[in-house]
């Protein structure tokens, strides 16, 4: 402490507690200190509600019967966490058909439109994503799910009819919608894709258009698009009879490019 000999009043040297002191006193330093720790619990509290949104790292989903398909999986739901979606977007949401779709934003030359495909998933990986979406409450929802499980449905891996995976879109829908009454809910019907798949392709797909009538969701019948005439793929537009080039997903964006812009 020093004296100014002039008003004989007294200044703490630069950084001393008395200079803190004389700026802050006791109760406000434990106001601040008491503000602080309030918002990081806040902030500890608004993560922990987005994390809750997403599958846990663990998760175990029915019917991925193999390695690659539960760890893509896991590692596309921690890229989900890492860019999470933003109120009132479109979302495209399936399977590697989706996912190997990129970016749907340059595809259809407008801004907003997520990708939420993970390749390898069946309709019961998307029954188990959906918090997020009813969270961020997109404007629309296309979704396209059901090869995989036809896979799995004819190798004898554990589904048990092509029932069950209608009743499964149903599912989907009907959750988005109860947590989302405002978003639009667009079920797009199984490509084609080799012959061996064609039956169940059929069954299923009018299933979907079947349970479309009960307006939980409008059906946008895709297979048509990419059908050869013989209930295969047409092979201009795949690179493997199921997976899609350019030309195939420029049909695909072409079919549906009035939904997306409504």
């Amino acid at each position: 402490m020093y004296q100014n000999a002039n008003s004989r009043r007294y200044f703490a040297p630069v950084g001393s507690s008395a200079c803190i002191q004389s700026v802050f006193s006791i109760p406000m330093l434990l106001l601040l200190l008491i503000s602080l720790m309030s918002c990081d619990t806040t902030i500890s509290r608004s993560n922990d509600k987005l994390d809750s949104l997403y599958p846990a790292a663990n998760v175990v989903v029915k019917y991925h019967n193999n390695d690659w398909s539960r760890n893509n999986y896991i590692q596309r739901i921690q890229s989900f966490k890492n860019d999470p979606l933003k109120m009132g977007e479109i979302v495209f949401i399936g399977n590697s058909l989706t996912e190997q779709g990129g970016d749907w934003s340059v595809k259809f030359g407008m801004k907003g439109i997520r990708n939420r495909g993970i390749a390898g998933d069946v309709s019961d990986g998307v029954l188990l994503r959906l918090d997020e979406l009813t969270y961020y409450k997109p404007k629309s929802v296309f979704l396209l799910i059901g090869v995989n499980d036809i896979f799995n449905l004819q190798g004898g891996g554990g589904i048990p009819s092509a029932d069950y995976i209608a009743n499964n879109i149903l599912k989907i829908a009907k959750k988005i919608k109860a947590g989302s009454p405002g978003t639009n809910v667009y079920v797009q019907t199984i490509l084609p894709s080799t012959a061996a798949l064609t039956s169940n392709t059929l069954l299923i797909n009018a299933l979907i258009k079947r349970n479309g009538q009960s307006g939980d969701y409008e059906t946008i019948d895709l297979y048509t698009a990419f059908n050869n005439g013989q209930g295969v793929m047409r092979p201009e537009l795949t690179t493997d009879g199921l997976h899609l080039n350019d030309a195939g997903y420029k049909v695909w964006v072409n079919f549906i490019d009035a939904w997306v812009r409504k």
